[in-house]
């Protein structure tokens, strides 16, 4: 039986099956898709494939034109999303060669409907780290690069995980006063002040960061409580640090983070740590550091003996364009 693909109309429906996904993140909640859209002035087309009656897999894509060119991402560009792509359902029990049928049909479907709705003379793709298998992109002439993140169970003991740190982080975190710095999960507000300390930051490296302080409060406002929060470090009342994330059931993802590095108070150790058993208590078992290409932001995610993790980014362009193998950065 063949894949057919629809587009999702209802929210609640297409969030339903997302929770049912083993490869979701909270970036793939239709409440997100749809704030995305706002900010990155793209057109959603959230793609569901279904085999008869049974949902097989969800695709969110985003078309956008900049002059002659007409491009589909997952993710959009330019707003920091980790992940995105693809999420396949009800893969669980089938066996390898029937699991493998569906998914190849799935992709192969849903690219169709790509052609047919957006006829894009680029695509760019970036999936999440459960999303192992990019094979069928592969067979449809996508070009892939393999891309890197930490993660760290945070399911053990807090003692036992708080000793696989590096010394300068144990140090940092028991040495420091507690007295001296102030942790609080803000609210809206705090989420932007965070991102406008962080524009500052990228801005000071003569480096761009195009994500408005609106775009994260209105995922804090949008999603389900609990899914963004916002932690600030500050001392003697001055903001010295914060850190954004997202969390599901399972996983929580180090979004965006930023501290005062003149300041004597280690905000970004401290944070880590308050947000790691914070997450803990919480039930969630995994951490993701979110990003370990950067060799310089490697040293320190390092530090908290993660391990590696994989996830790929996709990229095809037509014939008539393979000129512009740079139009994602262009994009971006």
């Amino acid at each position: 039986m063949s894949i057919d693909v629809s587009l999702a109309d209802d929210a609640d429906e297409w969030n339903e099956l997302v929770d049912r996904s083993q490869q979701r993140t909270p970036f793939h909640r239709f409440e997100a898709l749809d704030i995305f859209t706002d900010y990155s002035n793209t057109t959603l087309y959230p793609f569901v494939g279904y085999k008869g009656q049974e949902a097989v897999g969800l695709f969110p894509v985003f078309s956008l034109s900049r002059g002659p060119i007409q491009a589909a991402f997952s993710p959009p560009p330019d707003l920091k999303i980790s992940y995105l792509g693809p999420t396949l359902l009800n893969q669980g029990k089938a066996k390898q060669r029937k699991a493998e049928k569906r998914h190849r049909r799935f992709n192969e479907a849903v690219y169709e409907e790509i052609e047919h709705e957006i006829n894009p003379q680029y695509v760019h793709v970036r999936t999440g780290t459960e999303y192992t298998d990019p094979r069928p992109f592969i067979w449809s002439g996508f070009d892939i690069t393999p891309r890197y993140t930490y993660e760290i169970d945070i399911s053990r003991s807090p003692d036992e995980l708080f000793m696989t740190f590096s010394s300068d982080v144990r140090r940092n975190v028991r040495r420091t006063n507690e007295d001296s710095y102030e942790l609080l999960e803000g609210r809206a507000d705090d989420i932007e002040e965070i991102i406008t300390n962080v524009q500052d930051r990228h801005a000071e490296q003569g480096i761009t960061y195009d994500v408005p302080p609106s775009f994260a409060s209105d995922l804090y406002r949008k999603l389900p409580e609990g899914t963004v929060r916002g932690y600030v470090c500050r001392s003697d009342g001055v903001f010295v640090g914060g850190l954004i994330t997202l969390e599901d059931d399972e996983t929580i993802y180090r979004w965006q983070s930023v501290n005062d590095r003149d300041h004597d108070v280690p905000a970004t150790d401290i944070l880590d740590w308050h947000v790691i058993q914070d997450a803990r208590n919480r039930g969630i078992e995994r951490y993701d550091l979110v990003g370990a290409n950067n060799r310089r932001i490697c040293k320190y995610k390092s530090k908290f003996n993660p391990d590696v993790r994989s996830y790929f980014s996709l990229e095809r362009s037509s014939k008539t364009t393979n000129v512009l193998k740079s139009l994602y950065d262009r994009f971006r």
